[in-house]
């Protein structure tokens, strides 16, 4: 059974998530504060964190920053409506996804068996780890072990970036619709407003640096999707 950690000071919210993931199968516990769910994060086992913004001893903004430091477990932002800014911060931060307050719990639990979804996705589908490995120049990527290096060097990808660059890897050399993109890597279609995948895009191509010329080893094809270069 997973089980999940909500770090949110709204103890109302929580009892109501607790019952909703428990009728999911999920097993939860909970942390009120922001230090108090870092130290749970640094000393427990768990599978998946939501993590409130507004916290108090520390914001979860900072409690995102800390985990990042040690750890990749996967952490959904709970974020005020409408705060584009602390929605991309997180993000850039390195979580995996966001919902803004008010959402459904089931909406939540969309979100998080997406998450599970994609990282079980090469166990699910039986596929052998020596099959799994892409090189391409200088970067190489090991999908068994969700790895990926430049000229042997980590580049310490999240589990979003991971699973952007193992995508467009694969299809090196051809476009990836970014509605496609956005549902494997996401588990949902983007709305028109949603910058999730951009960011993450974002992220993506400042880690892997450029190729001969500067040029960026991702291209964006402009209405379509993104291509990754083949150098």
């Amino acid at each position: 059974m997973k089980h999940i950690l909500i770090i949110d000071d709204d103890t109302e919210l929580c009892e109501l998530l607790q019952e909703y993931l428990a009728s999911e199968k999920f097993a939860t516990s909970t942390a009120h504060g922001g230090a108090t769910g870092l130290e749970m994060v640094r000393n427990g086992s768990f599978d998946l964190v939501i993590l409130d913004v507004m916290l108090p001893e520390m914001n979860g903004l900072e409690v995102l920053k800390s985990i990042r430091s040690f750890s990749k477990i996967p952490v959904i932002m709970l974020t005020a409506k409408g705060d584009e800014v602390d929605r991309v911060l997180g993000l850039e931060l390195g979580s995996d996804d966001y919902l803004p307050k008010p959402f459904s719990p089931r909406e939540l639990v969309a979100r998080i068996k997406a998450v599970f979804r994609r990282l079980g996705n090469a166990e699910e589908h039986g596929v052998r780890p020596e099959s799994l490995k892409i090189e391409i120049a200088d970067i190489f990527i090991e999908s068994a072990t969700r790895t990926a290096t430049r000229n042997g060097s980590d580049l310490a990808l999240t589990e979003v970036e991971f699973s952007i660059l193992e995508n467009l890897m694969r299809a090196a050399g051809t476009v990836v619709e970014r509605q496609e993109l956005a549902l494997k890597v996401l588990g949902r279609r983007l709305s028109y407003d949603d910058r999730s995948l951009d960011v993450h895009m974002s992220n993506l191509r400042r880690k892997l640096g450029t190729i001969a010329d500067d040029k960026d080893r991702i291209k964006t094809i402009r209405g379509v999707g993104y291509l990754y270069v083949r150098s």
